[in-house]
């Protein structure tokens, strides 16, 4: 390998390939070379590229490290008010769950960016009148109108948290499709953390119960609703500050995923043809067919966004059409469905909150498969897919708040 490095010194080209054929040898032969030719600066760029991150690693600055630590208690104390008050554990949660990870979150960038008064002003009073708001329904477990508030309000805190996010960019495209692509990384985070603290609650939980000490009942309901209740904000922290840490992680899941999602639904239409058990008279296919739905257009959004964000690759660009379009398909089958529903039994909540959602996704669909039609075989910038998903964001917002606030008004919380 030394011989190599040294014969193509001035050919970045060839050292490009070696250093992909084998990293780990490449760079410790390079240290050793670089002394003596420290007057090239093509190697002085090398050596720049290979040794950065033996400079002290970023873990943000003490001030940084506190106030995350504080509100990783904050969220903590949140998940903790039915221990402190006495409040039934399945009624807080069930309305409050929500309340635990994203104002945090807010709060965690309104800091970080350092936003005025006016700009963290909406997302302090949006949070508090939902608070209030899903606190003060009534507890009725048969209303379908409230089951649907408590669905979408997370989703309302979420659009409430992106706003906190984009602070200053609010209009840009660009930061929202970040924002989307902070939240794949977040949810590879959390999940690695989360992990995490299950085995080591495991091994410590077993390790007491090897001296006869049983601390399982205590150490769930005292200690580990603190490590759960903080692992958003944790998530995040080495997110903004280690990005090497994750940011490879989405792409690869993408990938993978979005070929394996493309089958598995082709062969799921079929199945449906085959066996000709459609969603129009059974509710929990038709409920399950939009979590299905929901989730692949999910998985389309983030591959979109990583897409935006490394090389463009036509394999994956096709399969992303391949699924959109299936997924056009499923959407309108659930469609159809839910109109058939609407038109037989009358309105309900449920039927006017899934017609108008799935109406948004599919509209948003057209949309993302038109441009990545145009992406695949006319050889369209790929930024103009991410405008399409950028720009739409406002608007799944917008349908979530008034799901949220305005159905069980108009229904009398039945």
């Amino acid at each position: 390998m030394r011989n190599e490095i040294l014969n193509n010194i001035d050919n970045p080209k060839q050292l490009e390939k070696l250093y992909r054929d084998n990293k780990v040898s490449f760079k410790k032969e390079f240290n050793q070379i670089y002394p003596g030719h420290q007057e090239n600066r093509s190697l002085s760029f090398w050596h720049e590229r290979l040794n950065f991150e033996k400079e002290k690693q970023a873990i943000g600055s003490k001030n940084e490290i506190i106030i995350v630590i504080a509100f990783a208690l904050i969220a903590g104390l949140i998940a903790n008010i039915p221990n402190f008050s006495g409040i039934d554990k399945s009624r807080f949660f069930t309305r409050n769950i929500s309340f635990i990870v994203f104002p945090v979150l807010s709060s965690y960038f309104i800091w970080k960016q350092k936003l005025a008064f006016k700009q963290w002003l909406f997302p302090l009073m949006a949070t508090l009148i939902a608070a209030m708001y899903i606190n003060l329904l009534p507890n009725n477990t048969n209303s379908s109108s409230i089951t649907l508030s408590f669905i979408h309000i997370p989703i309302f805190l979420w659009a409430t948290f992106g706003y906190s996010f984009l602070g200053e960019h609010i209009n840009s495209n660009q930061s929202r499709i970040s924002f989307l692509r902070y939240n794949g990384d977040l949810v590879v985070m959390s999940g690695i953390l989360f992990l995490s603290t299950i085995v080591f609650s495991a091994i410590t939980i077993n390790l007491f119960g090897l001296i006869g000490i049983n601390i399982e009942e205590f150490y769930s309901q005292k200690i580990m609703v603190w490590g759960l209740a903080a692992i958003p904000i944790v998530a995040t922290y080495l997110i903004q500050t280690n990005a090497q840490l994750i940011n490879k992680v989405s792409p690869i899941i993408a990938k993978i995923f979005t070929p394996l999602v493309c089958v598995n639904l082709f062969i799921y239409l079929l199945a449906m043809m085959y066996t000709k058990k459609y969603p129009y008279q059974d509710r929990n296919l038709l409920l399950l067919f939009n979590v299905l739905l929901m989730g692949v257009m999910a998985l389309i959004l983030f591959s979109v966004a990583e897409a935006g964000k490394n090389a463009k690759s036509k394999f994956n660009l096709i399969m992303l059409f391949s699924l959109s379009v299936l997924t056009i398909i499923v959407n309108s089958i659930a469609l159809a469905a839910i109109s058939f529903r609407l038109i037989e039994f009358g309105i309900s909540p449920n039927r006017i909150a899934v017609l108008g959602g799935n109406l948004l996704i599919f509209i948003n669909l057209v949309l993302v498969c038109y441009k990545l039609f145009l992406a695949c075989f006319k050889n369209a910038a790929i930024e103009a897919i991410e405008k399409s998903i950028a720009s739409y964001l406002p608007i799944y917002a917008i349908w979530t708040g008034l799901v949220a606030f305005l159905i069980p008004v108009l229904f009398q919380f039945k």
